[in-house]
């Protein structure tokens, strides 16, 4: 095994076990170095990896902290589910519940950008983990685009990169809105949890470049499947003036 690849599944092995927790600071490299038997600039290259994959904070002095297990989701990059999920080694799955055209409701037309009781395509999609059911997503696209998202193998695994590859389409901006809410029946049925089981709720609104509205979500996971890392700076990251 390259020498980089074994300290960095080292260090990811004991962030999943929580031996090295969220917000916790990594060992020094001279200290990391000594622990594995290479040289520091072994070390740099393994905390490159784990920064890119969003595990550990970019480096701040001689130190990285914790930033998230292979279960969590940063908002500081913009990632559909089947990015994210191809990204940690998992297997994402997408079945359409349900794909109808409709008047947009208010809600919808403010947010998408739309002219009173303008079209949108409502999608009712199950998204899944390595066969599991994990995510329930409630998508409605903005009229434009809405005929490209018809020709979509409904079984696709990411509707975000066919339309890239067919309209050249990005996703360059988004907003979002967490919180929880109680599983009602027929998300309960579809997710695989008891009635009023807790899921948790993001929200979002997606745009392109030039900053027009394409799709707005309310997406619900069962809980254990994810969670969010949202990264703020004010010149220096919020984790990195954390008491420890």
């Amino acid at each position: 095994m390259v020498l980089h690849r074994g300290v960095a599944d080292a260090l990811r092995q004991a962030i999943a076990l929580g031996a090295l927790p969220v917000g916790a600071p990594l060992p020094t490299e001279a200290e990391l170095a000594a622990e594995h038997g290479v040289s520091r600039g072994t070390v740099r290259h393994a905390l490159a990896i784990l920064a890119a994959e969003g595990l550990i904070s970019s480096r701040q002095g001689a130190r990285h902290l914790v930033r998230g297990t292979e279960r969590t989701q940063s908002l500081a990059e913009l990632r559909s589910f089947a990015q994210w999920a191809r990204r940690q080694g998992r297997q994402p799955s997408g079945e359409v519940i349900s794909m109808a055209r409709r008047p947009a409701t208010v809600r919808e037309a403010g947010l998408l950008q739309l002219d009173p009781g303008g079209e949108v395509l409502a999608v009712l999609r199950l998204r899944g983990l390595d066969g599991e059911p994990a995510m329930l997503e409630r998508t409605s696209y903005a009229g434009w685009i809405a005929d490209a998202v018809e020709r979509i193998d409904p079984r696709a695994d990411s509707v975000t990169d066919r339309l890239h590859h067919e309209l050249g389409a990005v996703f360059a901006h988004a907003e979002h809105l967490i919180d929880a809410v109680a599983a009602g029946v027929r998300d309960a049925a579809l997710l695989g949890v008891r009635r009023s089981s807790p899921l948790l709720r993001a929200r979002r609104v997606s745009a392109t470049p030039a900053g027009r509205p394409v799709e707005c979500s309310d997406d619900r996971y069962r809980i254990g499947v994810v969670t969010f890392d949202i990264h703020t700076t004010s010149g220096v990251p919020v984790l990195a003036r954390r008491a420890l």
